[in-house]
């Protein structure tokens, strides 16, 4: 007898356009699920110029879903109503996720993933458009919403800023994407140099990319081969970057990439002496994980989950203080015992977080959650 599967609606907004890491870790999450036997996927997407290109960008075996709505119109309309519902964009379904912050209304489970609350924690380091997260979050919420997050950290600042009990709240840890088989000198060759730090990551204040330059700058002065490379589009607040870059002494040795695909990003990390991820706050952090995997010693900070996910793998310098991390960059660069213990440390640290695990591990709570709403229906 053929097995009954579980109509899931998932929500692939962020898959469109230059994709961001939230939009990576969905497109993974959203692939991983989408081989599952249990499981029968809708994706929808939010929005009107955009809703053309989501099959395009859907990995195989999940269906697309899109309705001529445009974003600015639900955004306005879900807090005041529980309508259009999102049976409207992908037929009748079992249980609803949504990937990034933002829960349609539904008569089924919702499942809300928030990567991190940056919207609540840091509003100075916003634009509007996340701002208005922290309202939506509430109101899905009050709605009935499960929340799932990718750290433990994350889920305990949840419980706290919401007042949610502990079973409201489900962390599940990501994978990681595929770093191996890089090129390392075409890396070099995209980087400018044979020895370089790699930063991967929007420039955007969060990022804390301006202390990097400094701190790179110090270090520098010493190592004339050395750059740094910026690998990631420009986000908002690129202003205080620009300045950091044109006040160092060393400012043109930092080269900015712009959006990289896959294929530079893996040959960027093979080739990279250390990865740089001074982040003044984090949900997870995929790219210090990635470069782990890809052998490449790590350098991150204390901030928000990183010490919770990297563990001993990285050092992890308090991002407010420059002098910290370029001392700790100085010796990812140029301690030979130091980097062979982070090499084997971060081979280890990666190995825990896998793709299949995750989504066998969300797969059951899409499970639950059903099993719970039948039961009490």
């Amino acid at each position: 007898m053929e097995q009954t599967k579980l109509r899931v609606a998932f929500d692939a907004t962020p898959l469109l356009g230059t994709r961001t890491g939230v939009g990576e870790v969905t497109l993974h999450m959203l692939r991983s699920l989408a081989e599952r036997s249990d499981l029968a996927i809708s994706a929808y997407a939010i929005t009107l110029r955009r809703r053309n290109e989501l099959e395009r960008a859907l990995p195989a075996g999940v269906t697309p879903a899109t309705s001529a709505i445009p974003a600015r119109a639900t955004r306005a309309l879900w807090p005041r109503l529980a309508a259009p519902a999102i049976e409207r964009w992908t037929g009748a379904v079992d249980v609803v996720h949504a990937a990034a912050f933002v829960a349609p209304p539904s008569a089924v489970p919702v499942l809300l993933t928030i990567h991190d609350l940056t919207f609540h924690n840091f509003p100075e380091m916003c634009t509007p458009d996340t701002l208005s997260y922290d309202g939506l979050v509430r109101i899905a919420l009050e709605r009935g919403a499960t929340v799932h997050t990718y750290s433990d950290f994350v889920a305990d600042e949840v419980r706290a800023a919401f007042g949610l009990p502990a079973d409201r709240v489900i962390r599940v840890y990501p994978g990681l994407a595929e770093t191996g088989g890089g090129d390392p000198v075409r890396g070099r060759e995209l980087a400018g140099s044979a020895r370089y730090v790699l930063a991967l990551s929007t420039i955007e204040p969060r990022k804390n990319l301006p202390t990097l330059v400094r701190a790179f700058d110090a270090v520098a002065a010493n190592d004339p081969e050395l750059l740094l490379v910026i690998g990631g589009p420009d986000g908002w607040g690129v202003e205080a970057f620009d300045a950091a870059c044109a006040s160092a002494r060393n400012g043109a040795r930092v080269r900015r990439l712009g959006y990289i695909g896959e294929r530079e990003r893996r040959d960027l990390l093979a080739g990279a002496t250390v990865l740089a991820y001074p982040s003044l706050y984090e949900g997870f952090g995929h790219p210090p994980l990635e470069a782990m995997r890809a052998g490449v010693p790590v350098v991150a900070s204390k901030g928000g989950a990183l010490p919770e996910v990297l563990g001993d793998a990285a050092l992890l310098p308090d991002p407010s203080d420059v002098d910290a991390v370029a001392a700790d960059l100085e010796r990812a660069l140029t301690d030979d015992a130091l980097r062979a213990q982070l090499r084997e440390l971060g081979a280890q640290r990666a190995a825990r977080y896998t793709w299949s695990r995750a989504a066998a591990e969300v797969a059951d709570l899409y499970h639950r959650l059903d099993t719970e709403h039948r039961g009490a229906a």
